[in-house]
C-alpha cells in the first residue's frame, strides 16, 4: 500500500476505500500485527482471525456513535488500528502505552474496559435500552466468540434480548476456539451448522446471491430476508437463536469482506435482535499461528520468521502445579482436575495427558466448575479446580454456598495470583486474599517457591475441607537460602532471626522481605523474617512470639490491603500494648499496566522501598 498504517485517517478513510483497497489493507494489518506483537508480546492468533471482520464492522457502522462492544476484548487490536492508534503499537501492553484490551481512557471508540468473558451481549443490551429510552437511533453491535458462548452470562443476556425485542446486533465470531479448543454441546451445535450438507449447500447459494446484488438498498434487505426464511424453514426449524427471538443469518465467511459488508448492511435495516454467525480462522495469515492457535493465543516476544519464543525458557508455576498434581493423581484415583477453558495455561493439561478421563474442561463457566466440584466432593472424589485468581471472582457465591458452607474437600489452584504485568487491571489477581480469607472453613495458603507449592498441593488434597492455594504467574522460584522446611501444620515459618522488627511475608513476597532484611542489617537493624504460608487462618502463635520479641511487625503481601492479610493481622493485634503493625500491599486502587517489577517499584514493594518504610516505621 502507498501509505503506512500510521498515516491513514481512520476510521473515516476506511469508508472511502474500494473493496480491493480493503483487501490490501487486511494483508498490511496482518503483517503489522505479526511484527509488532513479536516485539511486545500479546494476543496474536485471535486478532489475526478478525481482520476482515473488524474492517467490515468499521466500514458499515459509524463508531463511536454506533457502539461496537468486544467480548473479552483481547481481539481488539485491529479495532484499535482502525480507530487511529496504529502509531501506539510500539508500546502495546507496556507502562504508559496502549492496553491489550479495550480502554475507555484511550479512545471514545472503546465502549467499555473489557477483559473478562461472556458479558458483551449484556452490555450491548444495556446500551440498546439506553438508546431506546433516550429516543436515539444508533446501532449497537456485540462481537462475541463461540468460546464466550460457553459462559452462562451470555445466555442470560440472549434470553433477555430476545424477550425485549428491541434493535440489537450480535455477531457470533465462530473460530472453534477460546484459548484451547472449545468444548460442550454449544460447540457441537455450531459445528453441525458449519458442516451439515444441506446447510453448506444453502451457504454457497447465499454467498452467490450476496455477490450478485447491490451493496445497499431495500432490494438487498427484502431479497436477503427471503433467503433467510428459506434457510430457517429447511435447516433451522427448531434453531436455538430463532426460538429465543433472534433473526439468524449464517454461517458467513468471516474472511470475505464483500459478504460481511453486505450482511452487516442488511442487519442495519432489520427490526429487532439479529444474530450473525461468522466463521473465521484463528491465526489466519500466519502459518505458525494457523497450525498452533492455542500457543499463539497469547505470546511473549518471538521471532516472526520461525515463531520461536525469544523469552527466556524457564519452568513455570503452572508446570510445577500440573506435574505435581499428576503425580498425586497416580497415587489417588479420587483426584479430578477441573478447568474453565484454560487447561493449558493452568497446568491441568499435564494431568489431562496422563488421565484424560479424569479432567473436565467446562468452558468459560467458572460458577458451574465450582458447583460441579461440590457434587463430585459430595460423592467422595477430590476435585482440584484450577482457575486464574481474577476469573475465580465470578464463582464467589458458589464458593461460599456450595463449598464452604458444607465444608467440602475441594482444592482451588489460583493461578496468576498477585499482579501479572502487561495484561493490566482486568487480569491482576490482587483480590483473592480479600474475598476468600473471611469465608468460614476456607484454608488459604501461599507458597514461597516451587517446592513449597508441591508440598502445599499434597497437603491440600489430604484435608477434609476446602483449601485454596494462590501462586503467581511466570517462572517458578526456588529459594535456596531458607533453611530446612518445617511441617505444614498451620504455622508460619521463621526464616531469619532478628530482634528489632518482624516481617511476615506472603508467598513470593518472601524474597522481597529477605532482601529488605539484608539492607536493614547494613543499617544496624536486626529483622526477623517469617514465611506466612497460611494466610487464613493465620498463625496467631507466631505473631505473638514476634510481637513479644520485636514490638514492631510489618506484613507484606501481593494483594490489596483492604481485606487482606495485613489488615487481618492488625485487627487481631490491635489491643496489644507497645506493639505497632504496618501492613504493606497494594493500595485501594486497580494496579495499572506494566511489568511486575515496574508495578512493584511504583507501589513501594521493592526490597529498597520496604527497607526505607521499615526505617521510618521504627523511627
Amino acid at each position: 500500500m502507498a501509505k503506512r498504517l500510521t498515516e491513514f485517517r481512520f476510521p473515516d478513510e476506511l469508508k472511502t476505500m474500494s473493496q480491493r483497497e480493503q483487501e490490501l489493507l487486511a494483508v498490511e494489518i496482518r503483517d503489522f500485527l505479526i511484527h509488532k506483537v513479536a516485539l511486545t508480546g500479546g494476543h496474536l492468533a485471535s486478532n489475526l482471525g478478525v481482520v476482515e471482520l473488524s474492517i467490515a464492522l468499521h466500514s458499515i457502522f459509524n463508531s463511536p456513535e454506533d457502539k461496537i462492544i468486544w467480548d473479552v476484548g483481547h481481539q481488539c487490536y485491529v479495532h484499535k488500528i482502525l480507530t487511529g492508534r496504529a502509531a501506539d503499537f510500539d508500546r502495546l501492553r507496556q507502562k504508559g502505552g496502549i492496553a491489550g484490551f479495550p480502554k475507555r481512557s484511550e479512545s471514545p471508540h472503546d465502549f467499555s474496559d473489557n477483559g473478562h468473558s461472556s458479558n458483551s451481549v449484556s452490555q450491548a443490551l444495556g446500551a440498546a435500552i439506553a438508546r431506546d429510552l433516550s429516543g436515539k437511533n444508533n446501532e449497537v453491535v456485540a462481537v462475541i466468540g463461540d468460546g464466550a458462548l460457553t459462559g452462562g452470562l451470555a445466555y442470560e443476556a440472549l434470553n433477555h434480548a430476545g424477550n425485549y425485542g428491541g434493535k440489537l446486533i450480535v455477531v457470533l465470531n465462530d473460530n472453534e476456539m477460546s484459548i484451547c479448543e472449545n468444548v460442550g454441546a454449544v460447540a457441537q451445535h455450531l459445528g453441525r451448522l458449519r458442516t451439515s450438507g444441506a446447510y453448506l449447500t444453502l451457504k454457497r447459494q447465499m454467498k452467490q446471491f450476496l455477490k450478485s446484488i447491490p451493496m445497499a438498498g431495500s432490494g438487498l434487505y427484502s431479497s436477503l430476508e427471503r433467503v433467510r426464511n428459506n434457510i430457517r424453514g429447511l435447516v433451522l426449524h427448531d434453531g436455538f437463536f430463532e426460538q429465543i427471538g433472534f433473526k439468524y443469518f449464517g454461517p458467513i465467511d468471516g474472511h470475505d469482506l464483500e459478504e460481511l459488508e453486505k450482511i452487516f448492511s442488511v442487519a442495519r435495516m432489520c427490526e429487532g435482535p439479529v444474530l450473525i454467525h461468522v466463521v473465521t480462522q484463528k491465526g489466519k495469515g500466519y502459518r505458525n499461528a494457523e497450525q498452533n492457535p492455542s500457543r499463539f493465543h497469547q505470546v511473549e516476544r518471538f521471532d516472526p520468521a520461525s515463531g520461536r519464543s525469544l523469552a527466556p525458557a524457564a519452568r513455570t508455576y503452572y508446570q510445577v502445579f500440573g506435574e505435581k498434581l499428576t503425580q498425586l493423581a497416580e497415587k489417588d484415583e479420587r483426584v479430578i482436575g477441573i478447568s474453565a477453558a484454560m487447561t493449558r495455561s493452568t497446568g491441568i493439561s499435564i494431568l489431562q495427558e496422563r488421565f484424560p478421563e479424569r479432567v473436565f474442561d467446562v468452558g468459560i463457566a467458572e460458577e458451574h466448575a465450582v458447583s460441579m466440584a461440590a457434587g463430585m466432593a459430595l460423592c467422595g472424589l477430590r476435585p482440584v479446580v484450577a482457575i486464574y485468581s481474577t476469573f475465580l471472582q465470578r464463582s464467589y457465591d458458589q464458593i461460599v454456598h456450595d463449598i464452604c458452607l458444607q465444608d467440602l474437600p475441594v482444592v482451588f489452584a489460583l493461578n496468576n495470583a498477585g499482579v501479572v504485568g502487561s495484561d493490566g487491571p482486568t487480569h491482576h489477581g490482587v483480590f483473592d486474599i480479600s474475598y476468600l480469607s473471611h469465608v468460614p472453613n476456607m484454608r488459604l495458603l501461599a507458597p514461597k517457591d516451587a517446592p513449597e507449592l508441591e508440598r502445599m498441593l499434597a497437603y491440600a488434597l489430604a484435608q477434609n475441607g476446602p483449601t485454596a492455594i494462590r501462586f503467581p504467574r511466570g517462572a517458578a522460584a526456588v529459594l535456596e537460602d531458607c533453611g530446612a522446611e518445617t511441617p505444614l501444620d498451620g504455622s508460619a515459618e521463621l526464616i531469619r532471626e532478628g530482634s528489632g522488627l518482624a516481617i511476615f511475608a506472603v508467598g513470593r513476597m518472601l524474597r522481597v522481605a529477605l532482601d529488605a532484611a539484608e539492607l536493614l542489617q547494613e543499617r544496624g537493624i536486626s529483622a526477623q523474617v517469617w514465611n506466612a504460608r497460611f494466610v487464613s487462618p493465620f498463625d496467631r502463635n507466631a505473631l505473638r512470639r514476634a510481637a513479644e520479641r520485636c514490638g514492631h511487625i510489618i506484613t507484606l503481601e501481593d494483594n490489596v490491603l483492604r481485606g487482606g492479610y495485613g489488615e487481618a493481622v492488625a485487627a487481631y493485634l490491635c489491643n496489644e500494648k507497645d506493639l505497632s503493625v504496618l501492613p504493606l500491599g497494594w493500595p485501594d486502587a486497580f494496579p495499572g499496566q506494566a511489568t511486575v517489577d515496574e508495578l512493584f517499584a511504583d507501589a513501594g514493594l521493592t526490597a529498597e522501598a520496604v527497607a526505607e518504610r521499615a526505617v521510618s516505621f521504627l523511627g
